[in-house]
């Protein structure tokens, strides 16, 4: 009999936990009585598809003898002569005074495991996720998490979100959207209190020309670094990147279909010259850059190449997607202005997040761009998860009302500052004879070169085995190219666990030399 047509138990109701049978179980076994198989064997049948299916989990209990019988309309001797067929096979479990319930011991192909075998399979057949290339090679296996040491990419000590203004501005979010009945589908751009107070923020801080209906809140950069791709970007269409940059932005623009470029760059960032060369030999669509600090060397890209390169994309005819993903948190006193605010031609589209202000989990990032663009985003949008949170929008509107947000900014920044000064002074003093860094002018992250000999992924692979996670250089170039650095993220860690991961890693460097 086809297993989807097979009399089948259906259960209503919650989770089943040990042997506690909850009472709205309401178990009905579809039994024909014109069939020419006994009830018992149709019992017996639909019991076995169930445990097979692992629709009934090792260990759950089953409704007693009566309490089945009474469902089914069948004599209770019935269903006692199904569960002994049943126990004798090994397949269920009798207790003395308690319920009977589905052996523990059962060696057999469970559902999940069906599923995860044809999921493997299937990806089997899908192209590599990019996302492997950037992280997972190098993730530590359960049995060493606890003692892990993480230089992350630069991601930001979580630690130091200030947690009572945090839940207050989501007390006052939760109880305003149910009380004024706001929970339900709204503007998939946003919410509209927030892009007003996001954008009164960029026009007065970062110069930029924005209003509410010039920009769209994502769930985080990431997703709008792959909403603009897949505006500008079809197949074939070429894409420009520096040589080394943020992985994830690459294979977004890959997976919308784009050709990358790649783009020389020096100690200021990309080369214009070499932009300029692109450009002449491939149509190019769109040039992705992080000129507040490069990724993932750090440096500041200078007013003179930015101005340039926006020559470069009037003359060419291409959209530049600014990835600003720390802007806040530079160190100099005149903080240079994102690209964005120097485009008079609308050929820059600006993508930033509260990520590394609050905690990269609350999932707040936004695009800024012509209003056109931006409907067509939230078009994108409806598509995908048709809105993010109100609530969290609400919350993260309230920090920016009340200024709570923008004092927390001031202290993260001095704290950032302080640690950045300790992270430079501890890589000098244990790595400075073998390599080199230069204190970056913000950002939460080091960009750490060793000499030309030195097997910076190698020291990786062998870092991991000692609880230490970094990320090579050659981990953010889209080639064979060797990069003998380290990208060492500092904000998520104290002066204390920084030294502490930094003398590890010295240790590991001294032992191999040997």
């Amino acid at each position: 009999m086809d297993p989807i047509n097979h009399p089948v138990l259906k259960r209503s109701g919650g989770q089943i936990e040990g042997d506690t049978v909850r009472r709205t179980w309401n178990s009905s076994i579809q039994i024909d009585r014109a069939a020419a198989a006994p009830l018992t064997v149709q019992i017996v049948g639909a019991l076995t598809e169930r445990i097979r299916a692992g629709l009934l989990k090792p260990g759950e209990a089953l409704p007693g003898t009566r309490e089945l019988a009474t469902q089914l309309g069948v004599n209770r001797k019935t269903v006692v002569q199904a569960y002994d067929e049943l126990t004798s096979q090994g397949w269920l479990t009798s207790h003395a005074r308690r319920r009977t319930s589905v052996s523990a011991e059962l060696p057999i192909l469970r559902k999940e495991q069906r599923v995860t075998t044809a999921a493997q399979q299937l990806a089997g057949r899908l192209a590599e996720p990019g996302y492997e290339a950037y992280g997972r090679p190098l993730a530590p296996s359960a049995d060493v998490q606890l003692d892990l040491i993480d230089f992350t990419d630069g991601a930001p000590d979580t630690r130091l979100i200030p947690f009572e203004d945090l839940s207050k501005a989501f007390r006052i979010a939760l109880i305003e959207s149910a009380r004024g009945n706001r929970m339900g589908y709204g503007d998939p751009r946003g919410l509209p209190l927030l892009r007003r107070e996001l954008a009164a923020m960029l026009r007065g801080e970062r110069g930029l020309n924005a209003d509410e209906d010039s920009l769209c809140v994502v769930r985080g950069s990431q997703m709008g670094i792959y909403l603009t791709a897949k505006l500008l970007v079809r197949a074939g269409d070429g894409v420009a990147m520096e040589q080394l940059s943020y992985p994830p932005a690459r294979d977004a623009f890959r997976a919308c279909g784009g050709t990358i470029h790649n783009l020389e760059q020096d100690e200021q960032g990309v080369i214009p010259e070499s932009l300029e060369m692109v450009c002449r030999a491939h149509r190019i669509r769109a040039v992705y850059l992080t000129p507040h600090h490069q990724f993932p060397t750090t440096v500041t890209m200078p007013l003179d190449r930015r101005l340039r390169i926006l020559a470069l994309a009037e003359q060419f005819d291409f959209v530049v997607v600014e990835d600003d993903y720390d802007h806040e948190f530079h160190f100099s006193h005149n903080p240079v202005l994102p690209m964005a605010s120097l485009d008079q031609g609308g050929r820059v589209i600006y993508i930033a997040s509260l990520s590394k202000i609050l905690a990269p989990g609350l999932r707040v990032g936004y695009v800024v761009a012509p209003p056109a663009i931006i409907d067509r985003l939230a078009s994108e949008i409806m598509l995908i998860d048709r809105q993010g949170s109100i609530v969290t929008e609400r919350a993260a509107a309230e920090l920016l009302l009340n200024g709570k947000l923008k004092r927390h900014i001031r202290r993260a920044l001095k704290e950032y500052e302080q640690r950045c000064q300790l992270a430079v002074r501890a890589v000098e003093q244990r790595l400075g004879s073998m390599a080199s860094v230069t204190a970056p002018g913000g950002g939460l992250a080091l960009w750490v070169r060793f000499t030309d000999t030195y097997d910076t992924v190698g020291l990786a692979q062998r870092a991991l085995e000692g609880n230490i996670r970094v990320l090579p250089g050659s981990t953010f170039c889209d080639s064979a190219f060797t990069v003998h650095a380290l990208r060492l993220g500092y904000g998520s860690m104290n002066e204390h666990e920084f030294r502490g991961g930094v003398e590890r890693l010295f240790e590991l460097i001294t032992r191999d030399s040997r």
